[in-house]
């Protein structure tokens, strides 16, 4: 009875660390738009929960709107790859960390709990920058 419930506990264990957790769910998609996850690629719909490492791709014509668990908002615009690098979030604190990777494109952002929480927790990368978010509303170009 002891083993049975040990092997439980381990199997729910194993089970609950290959989950990943969701950051982000998908509210809009228009055009050609496509998520990498782990070099593998996946539908992008609405309703799609993203997580954290997934690379978000647009074609010429393709867009992505997205919200995040702190509710902060993306706007991914056409020919754009942006990396979903970090994301922690503690709803009960509302303390956490986001850092997004902006490889080219355009990303429209709407800053949620992180950045008005803490002034240092939201940073949006560029091949040349890393901006910090204050909570605010901004957009970033990457040619």
């Amino acid at each position: 009875m002891v083993s049975a419930r040990i092997s439980l506990v381990i199997i729910g264990a194993l089970v609950a660390t290959s989950v990943s957790a969701e950051i982000a769910t998908v509210k809009r998609v228009t055009g050609t738009a496509m998520i990498e996850r782990n070099k593998t690629p996946v539908a992008v719909i609405p309703g799609t929960k993203l997580e954290t490492g997934d690379l978000l791709t647009t074609g010429k014509d393709g867009r992505i709107s997205v919200t995040f668990i702190d509710d902060s908002r993306f706007s991914v615009g056409p020919g754009s790859r942006i990396r979903l690098t970090r994301f922690d979030f503690d709803d009960t604190t509302h303390q956490g960390k986001s850092e997004t990777r902006v490889e080219k494109g355009a990303l429209a952002i709407v800053s949620g709990q992180i950045a008005h929480e803490n002034p240092k927790g939201m940073t949006v990368q560029t091949p040349t920058s890393v901006l910090g978010v204050r909570g605010t509303r901004f957009v970033v170009t990457v040619k």
